[in-house]
């Protein structure tokens, strides 16, 4: 049996959050473990893009799941854009805190209804990981955010990271 997140067309950005990180809670560490072996090896030779190889197994269901509800979360692509998870872009993503050993990335995506394009908030997806080895010390999780441009982002981001 397939776990997915229960996404409706009239959730509130806060609803989708809570949806996705139920699904996350649900699957993250078994995903993790099957996965192990292979991504310790693969650290070894790509380092921190490792971690996209996970993301890239964990995250997909959650933007598939909104596409099908009736939301967008992606951004037209520019050229030198790297897409890990499916729809989690480099460019949209901040690292600044934690140590070595306990790093924590923020991506973020605009999530928009589809047929009136208006954004409903953001959706944050933070991934704690290790520089040192291939090691996610915690599940990756959902924060959600009413606003949608980039500098707000960015202080919502700082304001949630700092009230840790």
């Amino acid at each position: 049996m397939t776990v997915k997140p229960v996404f409706r067309y009239d959730m509130t950005i806060e609803e989708i959050g809570g949806a996705g990180n139920q699904y996350i809670e649900s699957v993250w560490k078994t995903l993790y473990d099957s996965m192990l072996d292979e991504l310790t090896i693969a650290f070894r030779e790509i380092e921190d893009a490792a971690y996209g190889l996970y993301l890239d197994q964990l995250m997909p269901v959650i933007f598939d799941s909104l596409e099908d509800a009736g939301f967008e979360a992606t951004e037209p692509l520019k050229e030198h854009d790297f897409v890990i998870g499916r729809c989690l872009l480099f460019r949209n993503s901040l690292e600044k805190w934690g140590t070595e050993e306990n790093r924590s990335r923020i991506f973020w995506n605009v999530i928009r209804s589809k047929n009136g394009q208006q954004p409903i908030g953001t959706l944050l997806t933070e991934i704690p990981h290790s520089h040192l080895k291939f090691d996610i010390p915690r599940a990756p999780v959902l924060y959600s955010l009413s606003e949608h441009e980039r500098e707000q982002i960015a202080r919502g981001i700082r304001r949630i990271k700092e009230s840790e």
